[in-house]
């Protein structure tokens, strides 16, 4: 990994650091691109709130060889990890193509025996390559749409049909780009009863929905009546609003009024097996990584992918072991230092 990541730096000169502690200070205000909006106080709320965590080391067990399996969204996965929607590698200094940086997401995922997800955006190359690595790697990958305005919205969607994909996203978190407006692709905030027809639309095409870019109670219970078969706790990494919380802060009471009725993911400031662990505890039930998969991918294509979530779970199983969770299920808000 550390040759890995010492590549991806070389390739993203001018784009991402790849600092030893990714918390968004060296990049604030540089998007787009890795850093966070403005003064980057979002990204930093994320890292922050996952850093401030501790946890209750318990070793009189016989949790010695724990299993990090679990089953979500009709997926069999070998950890609770995904990759999280991200694309655009012209904003990462070209560093490789989007054909070869979607491929080694997808594939390495796979690969991995997890899961990852697509990102959406203009120019077209950006769809073009999530279909096409989704289709190559048989339907196992998560395509995520924009809450678009027009008729691109449905466009995509029958698109995401064709690639034999069996879960479909949409990130309304990115509602408020306003340079795709400017662009001429308008992105805005869906009503209730939009949100409920655009998921009657995925599930009649057999497929899942997953609404990410919840951060508040309300909004939890409107993807839930809206039909939604999960939702992701995110602020699109601290990259669309300047002051939103960290992802681990507001994910308890989110997790405390849906669970039970609707898959719950996080995001934010996830960047080590520790940090997975953390997010289930506080309720997730599965995990989106975004930065370090974009480093894993790019300097070490899908086995830099696979290598890196095969560090993951060596972290989590560690963590597991010392806080004596023999399974997935086991971690909850007891193994919380309060």
């Amino acid at each position: 990994m550390k040759d890995i990541r010492q590549k991806a730096k070389e390739l993203m000169r001018g784009s991402c650091r790849l600092c030893p502690i990714c918390d968004g200070r060296a990049c604030a205000g540089e998007v787009p691109g890795m850093g966070g909006l403005g003064s980057g106080t979002a990204f930093k709320n994320n890292v922050k709130a996952l850093a401030e965590i501790a946890l209750n080391m318990r070793l009189i067990h016989t949790a010695s060889a724990p299993d990090t399996s679990c089953s979500c969204l009709g997926l069999n996965l070998d950890m609770p990890v995904v990759a999280a929607p991200i694309g655009g590698m012209f904003n990462f200094n070209d560093a490789v193509t989007e054909e070869q940086y979607v491929e080694a997401v997808v594939q390495g995922c796979k690969d991995a025996g997890v899961i990852g997800c697509t990102g959406d955006g203009v120019p077209p190359v950006i769809t073009q390559s999530a279909f096409a690595a989704i289709t190559a790697a048989k339907g196992h990958g998560i395509p995520f749409i924009k809450p678009w305005e027009s008729d691109e919205l449905d466009e995509k969607l029958e698109r995401s049909f064709a690639s034999g994909c069996k879960i479909v996203g949409m990130d309304i978190d990115a509602a408020g780009l306003i340079t795709l407006r400017k662009m001429g692709h308008p992105v805005g905030p869906k009503s209730p009863k939009e949100l409920a027809a655009i998921v009657e639309k995925i599930h009649k095409a057999g497929c899942k929905f997953i609404l990410k870019g919840i951060m508040t109670v309300a909004d939890a219970r409107e993807a839930v009546a809206a039909g939604a078969d999960c939702i992701v706790v995110s602020n699109h990494g601290g990259r669309v609003m300047e002051y939103a919380p960290g992802t681990a802060r507001v994910l308890p009471a989110i997790a405390k009024a849906v669970k039970g009725q609707i898959t719950i993911m996080a995001d934010g400031g996830v960047r080590s097996g520790a940090d997975v662990f953390k997010m289930l505890a506080l309720g997730a039930d599965l995990v989106g990584i975004g930065r370090p998969i974009v480093w894993a991918a790019i300097g070490g294509g899908a086995a830099g992918v696979s290598k890196y979530i095969a560090q993951l779970k060596g972290e989590l199983v560690q963590t597991m072991v010392l806080t004596g969770c023999k399974d997935i299920a086991a971690i909850n808000e007891d193994v919380i230092f309060a």
